[in-house]
C-alpha cells in the first residue's frame, strides 16, 4: 500500500520538469507486453534491448539466466535500467511458469512451421516475446511451449537479424498496433502510483534521510 501522502512529499523534492518528464513517460507504460531474453551471451544485446523496452513503453524485461549470467551494459542501455523493471530466473521453466500464471501467452520470436508475420499478429492478447541466443535461438522449451511464433518478413540473402534489432523492430511495431486499438493497456493506478515511488527512490539522492525525516517529524 503506497503511502500517498509519502509520495506527493517525496515528489515536492523533483522540479516540475522531472515530474512532468515522470508523468508522460507513464502514460505510455504498458505490461500488456513484455520480453524475455534466454540466455544470451553478448552483454551489449541484453542492453540494448533493454533500451528499446524503455524506449517502446515496455516496463518490465525478464532475463533468464540459465547457462549465462547477465550484467547491465550501462553504456548502451543509457540508463534504461533505472526505468524498467527487471525479472530475473534462473530456469526458462520457472520464467515461462511465471508468466503464464500472470496471464501472458508465450511468443517464439522465430520461423516455424505455424508462425505469422509480424504484421498479423494479434496484439490484443497479453503476450510476452521471446528472444533467444546468438547462435542457437530459442530453447526446445521454448518452443514447445509457445503460444505463437512471429517472424519478421525478410527479403535478402540474410535470414536473420541481431536479437537486438529484431526486439527493436517488433516492439515499435507492437506498441504502435497496440496504441492504436481499444485495449486498456496502459498501468493500473496502483502500477503507477508504484513506479512514481520507485523512480523517486532512484531519481533523488538524499531519498532515505527525507523519508527517515518524514516519518520522524
Amino acid at each position: 500500500m503506497i503511502d500517498i501522502d509519502l509520495l506527493y512529499h517525496l515528489e515536492s523534492y523533483l522540479t516540475n520538469s522531472r515530474k512532468t518528464k515522470f508523468q508522460n513517460v507513464l502514460s505510455q507504460r504498458t505490461k500488456h507486453f513484455t520480453v524475455a531474453i534466454e540466455d544470451v551471451y553478448q552483454l551489449h544485446n541484453t542492453s540494448a534491448v533493454m533500451r528499446s523496452c524503455d524506449v517502446f513503453g515496455i516496463q518490465e524485461v525478464n532475463i533468464i539466466e540459465e547457462v549465462n549470467t547477465k550484467r547491465i551494459d550501462r553504456e548502451i542501455a543509457m540508463g534504461a535500467q533505472k526505468w524498467v523493471d527487471i525479472n530475473r530466473y534462473n530456469s526458462v521453466n520457472d520464467c515461462i511458469k511465471d508468466l503464464k500464471q500472470k496471464g501472458y501467452q508465450i511468443v517464439a520470436t522465430t520461423p516455424h512451421a505455424n508462425d505469422c508475420d509480424l504484421h498479423d499478429f494479434d496484439v490484443t492478447k497479453k503476450s510476452c516475446f521471446f528472444f533467444g541466443r546468438e547462435t542457437e535461438g530459442l530453447s526446445d522449451a521454448v518452443l514447445n511451449n509457445a503460444d505463437r511464433f512471429i517472424k519478421i518478413p525478410m527479403v535478402g540473402f540474410t535470414e536473420s537479424l541481431n536479437i537486438s534489432v529484431s526486439a527493436a523492430i517488433i516492439l515499435q511495431f507492437a506498441t504502435k498496433k497496440l496504441k492504436q486499438s481499444h485495449i486498456n493497456w496502459q498501468l493500473s493506478e496502483s502500477e503507477l502510483l508504484e513506479k512514481r515511488l520507485d523512480w523517486c527512490k532512484k531519481t533523488i539522492k538524499s531519498y532515505q534521510k527525507i523519508v527517515d525525516r518524514y516519518y520522524n517529524r
